[in-house]
């Protein structure tokens, strides 16, 4: 049925969680502007309205007037209304923020525990790390309203828990958000770490609809935006390209158990090997990166042939997919010149003109932050998407209701 000149036709009216989808979107500035949008009555507006500003997710300024009339109250997303926790886990370290609605990063610390200690020891030594950062930034513990969590590898998602990593013995089929939950007591959303790292890299490229990241670290990692949206596959498990035979390789076995896997022979974790066996003093992909900024000739060169074998299959990758896009990212990154150069090499001889003619191959944008940033715009997703913050505001008003009772007894 169609509604009011102006308004949009609608079967239901909007709701709160609704009417702050279009704030946060900035494509409602004023209380006239989501009547209009909307179809909602000037009461219904004011109430929803005060629901979102009693729970502190807008706020609401005089504005200048534009016509001359009385000025109109202006309203935005209120950042500072609440925070979220983000945990980065990788096979050597994890790097924690807290940050704020808007996924900016408040304050951050890198947590240096190897992932095979354990999910319940780890995910302790996370929930201590992030509890002490709460604290140290001023952060309210109850403002907290979720917790992104990604992992390496393949992640059951829906479930919460890695599937059968090689990078991570002894985390299968473990569920994470309840080793957070219990203390927090908060939603927490988990996926793994190069699918968050794409989803941060896409929101600061936002004219980019086609994307492919790569993260080299201590294992290699990749993930695909197609067409705006990040594809996971049928299975979760798209983007494994660390475990892609590459012909002519020295015959390593891989953690996964085949032979010369990108990952056995071109990683952090593969370089850290070879330029120990050429007698340099490394154990940290941090290490080797440092190699090659001093000009360390068997490091850049090392580091280079590396870049030859991932560029052997992501040119497979970009005739596929045709990306905008390869952002490299990682602690490798710390050695890109030499990195790139081989990928590029490759790329360029194996790939279609077509495929390259645009194509753009440079370093993450958010300067070894898409990690964290990635894992907060996971979570804010969920937790101030309308129909949770319906439930959550629901929640809050029965529970207030419930207090008034008690209180009046």
């Amino acid at each position: 049925m169609q509604g009011r000149q102006g308004r949009r036709p609608t079967t239901s009216p909007a709701t709160t969680g609704e009417v702050l989808k279009l704030v946060r979107e900035g494509l409602v500035a004023t209380r006239t502007d989501i009547g209009r949008a909307t179809g909602l009555s000037r009461t219904a507006v004011a109430a929803r309205v005060d629901r979102l500003l009693a729970d502190g997710l807008v706020t609401e300024l005089q504005g200048g007037a534009v016509t001359g009339g009385r000025p109109a109250a202006r309203l935005a997303f209120h950042a500072a209304g609440g925070t979220v926790l983000a945990a980065s886990v990788g096979v050597s370290r994890s790097s924690l923020a807290v940050c704020d609605l808007a996924g900016s990063v408040l304050t951050t610390e890198s947590l240096a525990l190897e992932a095979a200690v354990g999910p319940e020891r780890l995910m302790h030594a996370v929930g201590e790390v992030l509890a002490r950062l709460l604290d140290e930034s001023g952060s309210d513990p109850a403002a907290v309203r979720g917790i992104g969590l990604s992992i390496p590898g393949t992640v059951d998602s829906a479930a919460g828990c890695s599937v059968g990593v090689p990078a991570l013995p002894g985390w299968e089929d473990v569920k994470l958000p309840p080793l957070l939950t219990e203390r927090f007591g908060v939603p927490v959303r988990v996926d793994n770490d190069v699918n968050v790292m794409a989803i941060a890299e896409h929101h600061a490229r936002p004219e980019v609809d086609d994307l492919l990241v790569v993260k080299v670290s201590t294992g290699i990692g990749a993930a695909i935006v197609s067409g705006g949206v990040l594809q996971r596959g049928a299975g979760g498990a798209a983007g494994e390209i660390g475990h892609t035979r590459v012909d002519g390789g020295p015959g390593v076995v891989c953690r996964c158990g085949n032979v010369d896997c990108l990952e056995a022979i071109a990683s952090g974790s593969a370089l850290i090997r070879d330029l120990s066996e050429a007698g340099r003093t490394v154990d940290s992909v941090a290490g080797v990166a440092e190699l090659v900024k001093k000009g360390d000739a068997e490091a850049v060169r090392l580091v280079r042939v590396a870049g030859r074998r991932l560029g052997e299959v992501l040119a497979g990758a970009v005739n596929l997919l045709n990306p905008a896009v390869i952002a490299v990212g990682g602690d490798l990154v710390g050695a890109y010149e030499p990195l790139v150069a081989g990928v590029r090499e490759v790329i360029y001889q194996r790939s279609m003109t077509a495929s390259t003619q645009t194509l753009r191959i440079e370093p993450g944008a958010l300067a070894g932050r898409s990690g964290v940033t990635g894992c907060a715009i996971l979570v804010l997703d969920e937790v101030l998407s309308p129909a949770a913050v319906d439930a959550a505001l629901a929640t809050r008003e029965v529970g207030a209701a419930a207090q008034v009772s008690s209180g009046a007894r």
